[in-house]
């Protein structure tokens, strides 16, 4: 009997300890990470063949405590590693963990290879080689604090590797993970087995193999046991022809009830490929499909549903992943009542879009990634359920977020209406109207885009998490826009120039239109669209007031005001900003209207420094600074309750007689220095009400607005 020991993922110990049993090993032991055992020479080699789970099966050659890379080294040296292969062969030192003494695996590494090297040496043999990327001969060391343990490697490449897979979809499963899900979804041998987003197809392939009795690696062509002296063929070619016998007579005695869903044909193909090397090609039947549209390619028998479903760490991927989750979870209660399902995913929350309850749950590592497997029974009666709730006028909307979803309904047949016969194409639909959903909802023509204000601390992580998906998923339905035209930000308080902060770099760029002008917007690369909708009404006025006159944009962001004083008569307009970004965006916004030609300038500097030095005068004037701002390209910080007059001083001097400031910023509470104002011989006028628009009307401190003239021309 010889003294093994089994790794596996963290997670699967027992699951291996049960395979491992079954396959004949005695005196097993579970430790973190693996499994200890004990077997024979046929049993040995038939955990090789046949462990779906184990990553490696290691020979334990030398367990000792160390101390120092002294220890280490003549513990090495002093081996007899002639008894387990001689100096011809290549070798190679996987080292894994460290101590106080030996901090790096690579340091490790290079003093059990010294010591390997310098043993046979001294025995007056040549010098092994190493060879890194196939090596006869991997050796196997671990050190946890002075523990140290030295292993045959008698796998040689990871038994994940199974070799029928050519090609990969994205993000794949490894064999052994897929084995293990199937192990723990419940599926029974002789019953069907459905993946409704099949990717390369990993995880029929692995129980198609355990119900024709396929060994995992029956076709595996090269081992870590090929150069042991240890090594007994004859016992080896037993197991291998057994093995061989076990699948033959399993050869046209199943029946092909796997099926597999994708909607990529592309992915198909590789799964098709993938089985076919895998020996199981009979026995699944592929077939493009939208999860969406998901059948029950058996209704008159019960099975399991087993999946493993996109997932995103990043919350941009969420939208799409939230719709993804909820049809799923629809078309798994309308159409395979009776059935099982297994679902693994590194998002929890992401399951609970499925709106379904789960019975057992396990969970285990892909990857760096944690993640969950929840297994679920579908009873008949949810089928009953879900075709009732698809009689129903708002099914989609009936289980999540009911008040926010009914708050958005009435929303849009108010506002959508008003848009229409005001020519608008992008507008307002939802500002935290209610204090549990603290959001915004904005359409930009077929897209929709939902902002998440930053929720208070003292609200719960999970739960404001939680509110977010369910909102994402009853606006998805409400609106019935499609899922990669949803687009989710996580709005912050903003400081400085950060709302120029690069977000993506996607470059999808389209155009809506507002009051005969036509804009681009960008939904997905910034933190704003190009685009405040808020000062709508402020653009078309500023349209209304510019014919024949020479216009101004300070702070002008992308130049919308621009286009809308040129597209009204405008004699000429120069648009100032401090980012190259949004002056190249204001250019095209120009170009996009035919306004082209000299009398439209635009000049990249610092606002501020600009109007100082400006000896230009201007009939109309649009100035829309930030609140605050500190950016380093800047001369000093700017703040717009402190440093408004200073402002006002700079535009009298460049304002042409008559001439009109349209003045306009967020910040809220501001207070006009009417004081400061008149002692410049100016006066304002406060029309914020006449701008804020019927999609902005609940927030009434989103915006100020005044007219700024001299006194002797106030309107």
């Amino acid at each position: 009997m010889k003294q093994l020991f089994a790794t596996t993922s963290r997670g699967f110990e027992e699951l291996l300890k049960v395979e491992l049993t079954e396959l004949g090993a005695v005196d097993t032991k579970v430790v973190q990470g693996g499994v200890h055992f004990q077997a024979d020479e046929e049993t040995l080699y038939r955990t090789l063949l046949w462990s779906r789970l184990a990553s490696r099966i290691l020979l334990p050659l030398i367990e000792t405590k160390i101390y120092s890379d002294l220890d280490l080294y003549a513990a090495v040296s002093a081996f007899n590693w002639l008894a387990y292969f001689d100096e011809r062969v290549t070798f190679f030192v996987d080292f894994n963990g460290t101590n106080r003494e030996i901090r790096h695996t690579q340091f490790g590494a290079m003093r059990v290879k010294d010591g390997i090297v310098d043993y046979f040496e001294r025995q007056g043999k040549a010098r092994p080689n190493v060879d890194k990327m196939q090596p006869d001969v991997r050796i196997h060391a671990y050190l946890n604090r002075e523990e140290f343990v030295i292993s045959l490697d008698l796998s040689g490449e990871a038994l994940h590797l199974r070799g029928y897979r050519e090609d990969s979809g994205q993000a794949p499963l490894r064999e052994t993970l897929a084995a293990a899900i199937v192990l723990r979804s419940g599926w029974k041998v002789g019953t069907p087995l459905v993946d409704p987003m099949c990717g390369s197809g990993t995880l029929l392939i692995e129980a198609a193999q355990m119900e024709a009795h396929i060994a995992p690696q029956l076709h595996r062509l090269h081992w870590g046991f090929d150069f042991w002296k240890g090594h007994n063929q004859t016992v080896w070619e037993k197991v291998k022809n057994e093995a061989i016998l076990a699948a033959e007579e399993k050869q046209g005695k199943i029946q092909p009830h796997f099926y597999g869903f994708d909607l990529d044909h592309r992915v198909l193909k590789k799964a098709q490929r993938n089985a076919k090397n895998a020996g199981v090609a009979h026995l699944i039947k592929w077939q493009q499909g939208d999860v969406a549209a998901l059948i029950n390619p058996t209704p008159n028998e019960t099975g399991t549903v087993i999946c493993n479903p996109p997932y995103g760490e990043r919350l941009g991927t969420t939208p799409a992943l939230i719709a993804l989750y909820s049809v799923f979870g629809q078309r798994l209660k309308k159409a395979f009542g009776g059935w099982n399902a297994s679902i693994f995913s590194s998002e929890a929350t992401l399951l609970d879009c499925l709106r379904i309850r789960a019975n057992r749950q396990f969970k285990a590592k892909n990857g760096p990634l944690d993640c969950v497997q929840k297994n679920y029974q579908i009873s008949a009666r949810m089928s009953e359920e879900s075709a009732l709730e698809n009689s129903l006028e708002f099914n989609r909307t009936s289980e999540v977020a009911v008040d926010f979803a009914n708050r958005l309904q009435k929303n849009i047949k108010k506002i959508e209406k008003w848009a229409k016969q005001q020519g608008l194409d992008a507008y307002r639909l939802y500002d935290a109207d209610l204090p549990e959903y603290n959001l915004a909802v904005d359409r930009y023509a077929d897209h929709i885009v939902v902002q998440e204000y930053a929720a208070p601390k003292n609200i719960d992580e999970n739960k404001a998490r939680q509110r977010l998906l369910d909102a994402v998923t009853a606006t998805l339905n409400v609106t019935g826009v499609e899922t990669n035209k949803l687009i989710l930000k996580v709005r912050q308080k903003q400081k400085g120039t950060n709302q120029y902060e690069k977000l993506a770099n996607k470059g999808e760029y389209f155009y809506v239109n507002e009051y005969g002008a036509q804009l681009w917007v960008n939904l997905t690369d910034y933190l704003d669209t190009g685009l405040f909708l808020d000062h709508r009404l402020t653009r078309k006025m500023v349209g209304e007031l510019a014919k024949g006159k020479d216009f101004l944009n300070l702070f002008a962001y992308t130049g919308s005001a621009t286009v809308h004083a040129a597209l009204g008569g405008a004699k000429s307009t120069t648009t100032v900003d401090m980012s190259n970004t949004y002056l190249n965006w204001a250019e095209q916004n120009l170009i996009l209207n035919d306004l082209e030609g000299k009398q439209h300038k635009l000049i990249q500097a610092d606002c501020l420094q600009w109007l100082e030095k400006c000896d230009r005068q201007f009939d109309l004037i649009f100035v829309d600074p930030p609140t605050f701002s500190n950016s380093k390209r800047m001369e000093a910080s700017w703040d717009v309750q402190r440093d408004h007059i200073k402002l006002m001083a700079n535009l009298k001097r460049i304002l042409r007689q008559g001439g009109t400031v349209v003045f306009s910023n967020n910040k809220r509470g501001f207070k006009m220095d009417f004081a400061g104002l008149e002692a410049l011989g100016l006066s304002a006028v406060e029309i914020s009400h006449k701008t804020l628009p019927l999609d902005f009307e609940r927030n009434k401190q989103i915006h100020n607005c005044w007219l700024v003239t001299e006194k002797n021309y106030a309107r």
